[in-house]
């Protein structure tokens, strides 16, 4: 099902550091390509991985206000002078030297990924690296600095893309892609987050559905805690894929976020591997189905080091060259070795967590007791008619 596949990387991406401290450890993309590599992904004919360049001032400023862009210069020239009132110099997301750079190079590795799907050059293109979805026009947030997925969407919009579709599987709302395109009748942003009633950043809740111009277009799915794999599918399954059909989009932009795994000690659901896997399969299958193959996917968060990230994005990588690593494939010797030398962590010994990754379809009705079921519910109900889909919430 994959053609071509485009993975931007080089090694100075891992410069995007917070510190050894900080939850963004960026041991996670090197420990991910480094297992995509041991295990055959990167090396699949259909993949090519290019060194991404660094985004221009005029690409930052498709999202970003001028005056912060010049206090993240600032900030990275001197932490010293980091301005707060613009989320720089916070515990969250903390001033480094050559912030703007490494900041900057994020958002060049995902337009480097945009720029080659849309204009055909290849079928799919995977920045790892990227996913940086809370930062806002004017300020930092949440670890992210620049959001190189809003900046994308900006891009495709500046080059002809009348519908984008951006789907945000991350644990913690994609609020700064859709604070960017509230207002935007050309993009549907669809985020499946755990409620901001228990996390981070405390928004996205089923009635926030977009501007006057948007009705509809803002989509948020707020889990419970403790949602697993198959009510978490479910979920999915009764959300996007009918919203996708009726939108039409040209390109499917996706973040695959992974700190909705049980082992993540950011947030409170309770996804496998194996459920996120299948996540990436079916965005994969979207994209074909409804967006002639056209699919740009980031990364995000994640902070469970070895035992999640580098699996579930490795996952993502072979399924978007379209050969998915098989879930009980073991992990390589020489990888597990490295992690625990270098890093001194405990590494898994196979791609899968066992997870159970079968859903019952929303067609078969809902359990009115269940609140992963009332949350889909009401996402359906803020959003569905908007989008000539009414007559799926008769009931």
């Amino acid at each position: 099902m994959s053609r071509s596949v485009r993975v931007p990387w080089d090694d100075a991406l891992i410069a995007y550091d917070f510190g050894h401290d900080h939850p963004l450890n960026p041991l996670r993309v090197d420990l991910t390509i480094r297992l995509a590599r041991d295990l055959g992904v990167l090396s699949n004919p259909v993949v090519s991985v290019v060194a991404p360049g660094i985004a221009t001032e005029d690409e930052l400023l498709l999202v970003h206000e001028k005056e912060y862009v010049d206090a993240v210069r600032a900030a990275g020239a001197d932490p010293a002078v980091a301005d707060l009132s613009r989320g720089l110099g916070t515990s969250d997301t903390p001033a480094f030297r050559g912030m703007h750079e490494a900041s900057a190079h994020v958002v060049g590795a995902t337009l480097d990924a945009t720029r080659a799907v849309w204009s055909g050059e290849v079928e799919h293109a995977v920045n790892v690296a990227g996913g940086l979805h809370h930062a806002m026009p004017g300020n930092g947030s949440g670890f992210c600095v620049y959001n190189d997925p809003a900046i994308a969407i900006a891009w495709l919009l500046e080059h002809g893309a009348q519908r984008v579709a951006y789907v945000d599987v991350d644990v913690h709302h994609g609020d700064g892609v859709e604070r960017a395109f509230w207002d935007e009748p050309r993009v549907m942003t669809i985020s499946l987050h755990e409620s901001g009633r228990w996390l981070f950043p405390g928004t996205g809740f089923p009635e926030d559905c977009g501007g006057p111009n948007a009705d509809g277009l803002a989509v948020n799915v707020a889990l419970p805690p403790g949602t697993s794999d198959s009510p978490w599918l479910r979920a999915f399954h009764a959300v996007v894929p009918p919203l996708l059909a009726e939108f039409r989009p040209q390109v499917l932009v996706t973040q695959h976020g992974c700190d909705s795994h049980v082992l993540d000690p950011l947030a409170h659901l309770a996804l496998t591997v194996d459920g996120q896997r299948t996540a990436a399969a079916s965005l994969h299958e979207l994209a074909h189905r409804h967006a002639e193959g056209r699919w740009v996917a980031c990364g995000g968060g994640g902070y469970e080091l070895a035992q999640v990230v580098p699996r579930t994005w490795t996952h993502l990588l072979a399924e978007a060259a379209g050969r998915p690593v098989p879930p009980e494939t073991p992990i390589p010797e020489g990888w597990r070795e490295y992690v625990a030398e270098r890093y001194g962590l405990a590494a898994p010994l196979r791609m899968t967590d066992g997870g159970r990754t079968d859903w019952e379809d929303w067609g078969a009705g809902y359990d009115p007791a269940d609140p992963v079921d009332l949350a889909v519910l009401a996402t359906m109900r803020a959003v569905f008619p908007a989008n000539g889909l009414g007559g799926l919430v008769d009931f």
